[in-house]
């Protein structure tokens, strides 16, 4: 019988804990504040009674604990209704489902994420990106096949090893370490349902003689821009009997497989309840890394490595995901992802991703569970930015589409950011021009900043006020460094250009960025205020930098000045196979005016797009799916 271990509550009187403010107030003027999520020693003051009755919480049959725990100190009330609510831990559903989410709630899933959750579509992602960019980049998973497409490629395979090697299998979307085996002998090999085989990391780094691997926790805040943090603590889950390489013993699980759910029914694991101690068959994250300290190993190099494989798998999937989000959500607000990273250390201490959970366990075993992942899950929230509906935003969701149209303006009413305003004119063409720049250097990127538009101000803002929340959590995408990953990216964004350059120019001085857009959030720009012509990219490109340094090359003018900059945005067909997606194929061309004639009367008008698409039936194969950039 499993046991479940409660958060520890503070021996003092509750009286006498800290008490925090409900709501965490906005670095910036006029932006909303946030929920705050405490620890277990700490106390929320109570919201005025009218604003506590919003705050309700969808339960599931999947919340876990530690996440109900930690609702219910926020004074959380627990709905089974389906669209009461302003937060949900559930399930991940199919992506017509998104479309039911209101602008103010919030699910702890993306639409698509399967893509790097299933263990056929991780492999297929980051094959293609590696045969696009080289294995000097990615080469940090083993060599992998999807059965039965590539069972004539993995037979090759398996001949040109000479019959000596070990070969893992896998169902493709199980868990806990259900129905994996490691074989080495073609008759083991199952036939009769899909499968992915992976070439077995035969020589793993061992501590005192087992096996382990490492789950580390990452967290996606957003997809445009796209933003990754990566937890500071984690898991080391061992295998529960000493390794051995021997054939003879690839049929022990206990030795070979590290899952917790396996190797817990040994009657030889060991238990640990010590976050700092280096005992048992399961430890911290941290204390792993203090052990390798003390054997001479720089932990700083395999951490930099994680982060590195982490981003790139992320990135390996966001096109696809990016496109779901647009086409199924109606506000980017509503979906925040943890994902369990299972990363192995081999011999020499490569790092090497495994797989990739979208529902990693935070089932809270013992006091180590509770003292990682009951902190974990306090910052994932905080760094969530639940925000309080106002009145308007709880009206009953109208069934016609007029209504619904009519429903979303009001909810974008007051200044509410929540529901993503229409871009102006002015702000396309900014990123068309941004957009188009083919062979662009670092200089004419940084020009991005030079005229910051009120969408510009209002992701920057964002983007800064959810740092001070990041607790234990370090943002790895975008960061000082991050833009060397931007040529990974199937289709170029401008946000992540935006973010990417607002890093390099801040990250050393980050309080000189936030006393700016703390001046123009005061000014209202981020609300759509524009009293002067100073945030109009197009009439002061002429005198910026921009358009002075491209008037100066002649080679670079034809493209700047043509009399309309097209903006396409298409979306190839979607073909999800038997995930329960459906497949569409559609595009949205609108032609923007001669950017010479966008001066300040003009630089807020609304471009007249075309029909609204059209959604076809697609007969393509499911490896299509690389959606065209939304800008």
């Amino acid at each position: 019988m499993t046991v479940i271990v409660e958060e520890p509550m503070s021996t003092e009187v509750e009286d006498e804990r800290l008490e925090r403010p409900a709501l965490v107030p906005s670095l910036f003027p006029l932006m909303p504040p946030t929920l705050y999520f405490s620890t277990a020693n700490e106390r929320v003051e109570l919201l005025p009674v009218e604003q506590r009755k919003l705050l309700k919480w969808r339960m599931s049959s999947v919340t876990p604990n530690v996440v109900k725990h930690t609702i219910t100190r926020s004074h959380f009330k627990v709905t089974k209704k389906n669209d009461d609510w302003l937060g949900c831990w559930g399930h991940h559903m199919k992506s017509l489902g998104f479309k039911t989410i209101r602008e103010y709630q919030k699910l702890n899933h993306f639409p698509g994420s399967f893509q790097i959750g299933r263990k056929d579509r991780l492999w297929r992602n980051l094959s293609k990106m590696q045969a696009r960019f080289g294995k000097r980049e990615f080469n940090f998973f083993p060599r992998s096949f999807v059965l039965p497409q590539d069972i004539k490629l993995l037979r090759k395979a398996w001949e040109d090893g000479g019959g000596r090697q070990k070969w893992i299998i896998k169902p493709p979307a199980s868990a806990r370490g259900i129905g994996i085996q490691v074989i080495h002998k073609w008759n083991q090999m199952p036939r009769k349902r899909p499968l992915l085989v992976q070439k077995y990391i035969h020589k793993p780094y061992l501590i005192s003689g087992n096996k382990f691997d490492l789950r580390i926790y990452v967290y996606v805040t957003s997809y445009d821009p796209l933003r990754i943090y990566i937890y500071n603590d984690g898991l080391v889950r061992f295998a529960s009997c000493k390794y051995s390489s021997s054939m003879k013993s690839l049929g022990n699980k206990f030795m070979h497989l590290t899952n917790y759910s396996v190797n817990k029914k040994n009657s030889e694991y060991q238990s640990n309840s010590d976050d700092k101690a280096c005992q048992g068959h399961k430890w911290a994250l941290k204390a792993l890394w203090q052990y390798l300290g003390t054997k001479g190993v720089n932990t700083t190099v395999i951490w930099e490595k994680i982060k590195d494989i982490v981003i790139k798998t992320i990135i390996a999937s966001e096109s696809y995901i990016n496109t779901l989000v647009k086409m199924h959500l109606r506000s980017p607000y509503s979906c925040h992802e943890l994902f369990g990273f299972d990363i192995m250390l081999d011999e020499k201490l490569k790092p090497w991703v495994l797989e990739v959970n979208i529902s990693p366990s935070l089932h809270s075993n013992t006091a180590l569970d509770v003292a990682i992942k009951g902190q974990m899950i306090r910052d994932v929230l905080n760094l969530a930015g639940f925000v309080l509906p106002q009145r308007d935003e709880l009206q009953p969701t109208a069934s016609s589409s007029a209504s619904a149209s009519s429903s979303t303006s009001s909810l974008c009413a007051g200044g509410r950011e929540r529901c993503k305003p229409e871009l102006s004119t002015d702000e396309r063409v900014k990123r068309a021009f941004y957009l188009s720049q083919r062979f662009a250097d670092q200089e004419f990127f940084s020009s991005v900043l030079d005229v910051l538009t009120p969408d510009d101000v209002r992701v920057l803002a964002e983007s800064e006020d959810e740092l001070t929340r990041q607790g234990e959590f370090q943002r790895v995408f975008p960061c000082a460094t991050s833009a060397r990953y931007l040529r990974f990216f199937e289709h170029p964004r401008y946000l992540n250009i935006l973010l990417n350059q607002w890093e390099q120019k801040h990250w050393q001085h980050r309080s000189k960025g936030i006393d700016l857009l703390r001046n123009l959030c005061q000014k209202g720009v981020h609300l759509g205020n524009l009293s002067d012509t100073v945030h109009h990219w197009s009439s002061k490109s002429y005198t910026g930098h921009v358009r002075t340094d491209l008037n100066s090359n002649p080679s670079t003018k034809p493209e700047l000045t043509r009399s309309s900059v097209q903006v396409t945005l298409s979306v190839p067909s979607l073909s999800l196979g038997g995930c329960g997606d459906e497949e569409v194929q559609s595009s949205v061309t609108c032609s923007l005016p001669d950017i010479s004639t966008l001066g300040s009367s003009s630089a807020s008008a609304t471009p007249t797009p075309s029909p609204s698409p059209t959604l076809t039936p697609c007969s393509s194969s499911s490896s299509c799916h690389h959606p065209a950039d939304y800008m």
